[in-house]
């Protein structure tokens, strides 16, 4: 069985799932992959049964029964994995905005330079960013400068969705307390690591927007990220994270 797990939360990735399937199962390291598909209108769940024939025991789905939030999808998979006894479970983009040649170096940050998180990161050697309009590049850079202020972790790329968690990370986590789903749900994981005080390290990566399909991200996912660290930061200073 293989060691890493690549978790891939879709809705309505059509245009993008085998294409992003077929990247994966061509690198070097034997990567499985899990797709959490929130029962796409567009068929992506149909695509991923047909390939899981060709990907016998590599690749594997779950249908969830309506969209209920990137956050739950995650943790939906993390559960998952931990249940099958993955060591390394990674979570990306359908997109393509996350290259999955770099899972190769995030794998590398854990498992050889004993990393318990390594973050895919846009933000730490400068601005790496492909393609998003100038507002969309300052409003991540700078939520993520006010993560910092506000948690004081010192990672450069708070709300970056390109991770690798060692196995121990997901099970000391608490994943059935997590509250947030979009922007506020990665700082959260992000978050509860650091309050355990776990090895966090930053891989630097080029992020590429997507160039098919739509984005999801929306205002209330924004609103989100702005309270909920508020939010995260009150409950750390309580001891009620």
């Amino acid at each position: 069985m293989a060691k890493a797990i690549v978790v891939i939360p879709t809705y309505n990735e059509i245009e993008n799932i085998e294409s992003i399937i077929n990247a994966v199962f061509s690198l070097p390291t034997s990567f499985h992959i899990l797709i959490v598909d929130d029962n796409s209108p567009d068929g992506t769940s149909k695509k991923v049964a047909e390939l899981q024939k060709e990907f016998v025991e590599k690749l594997f789905l779950e249908v969830r029964t309506k969209k209920s939030g990137l956050g739950t999808a995650y943790v939906h998979g993390f559960k998952w994995a931990l249940a099958k006894e993955y060591d390394y479970i990674f979570e990306m983009d359908a997109d393509f905005s996350h290259n999955p040649k770099d899972l190769e170096e995030l794998l590398y940050a854990c498992e050889v330079e004993n990393a318990d998180v390594a973050i895919g990161s846009r933000y730490s050697t400068g601005v790496n960013v492909v393609n998003w309009p100038l507002n969309r590049v300052l409003m991540s850079y700078f939520a993520s400068v006010y993560v910092k202020i506000i948690t004081g972790m010192k990672i450069h790329d708070a709300t970056a969705g390109f991770i690798c968690y060692r196995r121990k990370v997901l099970e000391n986590i608490k994943l059935d307390r997590i509250k947030f789903i979009g922007y506020a749900f990665q700082i959260e994981m992000k978050y509860r690591a650091y309050a355990q005080k776990l090895k966090i390290v930053e891989v630097p990566i080029i992020f590429t927007d997507r160039t098919k399909g739509q984005s999801k991200m929306s205002g209330s996912i924004i609103r989100e990220a702005v309270f909920g660290v508020i939010l995260l930061r009150i409950r750390k200073l309580f001891n009620t994270l």
